[in-house]
């Protein structure tokens, strides 16, 4: 389906991405028994946790939570594969299964982005393709005692990037999003990555990368400010840089203020419902969290928002409202 340039909608206003999408899937309560399905009944390996195995095994569901999302207001929806390479999948001994999960969760997302815009034609949605940081890191040894030891080099993060993005391509994804990114050296992998099939594809598809604050320093796992976080990427062609995860709305503002007054091109935020409480849950309303978000369209700071950990079709529909009154901040996009 033609949809504008999402390039050209960032200079008109501020866009929506959609929340979370492991917060929906525990609503379900999925058994062990749900995510294996009637095709992984004998697998030999656990698989409950496996969340992007559900495109495959649950996709009514999967395709119901990007309706939820599409119709509380947001504007972009992320493909259910923030899991879906090969490092991550060796957990479940499915590394075999990765482009048809990535090609699949593409499909589910596109069909409801589809839908949405052809009810909707003001209000187009885009699918971008969720690429996680996998649970490895090229830049930390996680060996106490060998601190020169890596589990994972840049070239072997390279390849398993590329075969996730060729899939998520194929599967017809908008745009490409490289988010929560805790090691800068894994997101610059990705990035070669993407810019490798650009160049064999001949394709122009817009990129995104969110980072992640993992704590009151201010600084990435891998020692990063935001502003170093900055520069270390800014050398690629982005369509927008920002931070997502670890950190409530409130406390990501000085860091997203840094990215503001310095990023050449779009800035996005998708926070958590706040901090997590003594059972892990999120306790954030709608209401107070899009109430901080506030702050971030008043100061100007960014021209895309959503929510990670803790976000709902609510959390999506109280920041929908707000962003839709907002100016978003002025690029060179």
């Amino acid at each position: 389906m033609k949809k504008p340039d999402i390039r050209l909608l960032l200079k008109e206003r501020v866009l929506v991405l959609d929340g979370a999408m492991g917060t929906m899937i525990q609503r379900h309560k999925f058994t062990e028994a749900d995510y294996r399905g009637d095709r992984f009944a004998d697998w030999n390996s656990p698989l409950q946790g496996n969340n992007d195995l559900l495109s495959l095994t649950q996709p009514a569901a999967i395709k119901d939570i990007h309706a939820q999302y599409a119709a509380a207001g947001a504007d972009i929806l992320e493909t259910n594969t923030f899991s879906s390479t090969t490092i991550a999948m060796a957990d479940y001994h499915m590394e075999s299964l990765v482009k048809e999960i990535n090609m699949v969760s593409a499909r589910l997302a596109k069909e409801v982005a589809d839908e949405y815009t052809a009810k909707q034609p003001d209000k187009p949605r885009y699918v971008a393709g969720s690429i996680g940081p996998t649970n490895k890191t090229a830049s930390l040894s996680p060996e106490v005692n060998d601190p020169g030891y890596r589990a994972i080099d840049f070239d072997g993060l390279r390849i398993a990037y590329k075969e996730q993005v060729e899939a998520l391509m194929d599967g017809g994804v908008d745009l490409l999003l490289v988010e929560t990114v805790f090691d800068t050296l894994n997101a610059k992998a990705a990035l070669f990555a993407i810019q490798e099939v650009k160049e064999e594809r001949k394709s122009d598809i817009p990129v995104m990368v969110s980072g992640t604050i993992t704590d009151a320093s201010g600084r990435t796992l891998s020692g990063q400010t935001a502003e170093a976080f900055l520069i270390s990427i800014a050398h690629a062609d982005l369509l927008s840089v920002g931070f997502n995860c670890a950190l409530g709305a409130k406390q990501l503002t000085p860091h997203l203020e840094v990215l503001a007054k310095k990023a050449p091109f779009a800035v996005s935020a998708h926070p958590n419902a706040g901090l997590p409480n003594a059972f892990g849950q999120y306790d954030e309303s709608p209401e107070d969290m899009a109430a901080q978000i506030q702050d971030y369209l008043d100061l100007n700071l960014v021209n895309i928002i959503g929510g990670c950990c803790g976000t709902t079709p609510d959390h999506i529909e109280a920041i929908a409202r707000i962003a839709a009154q907002a100016k978003p901040r002025s690029t060179q996009i």
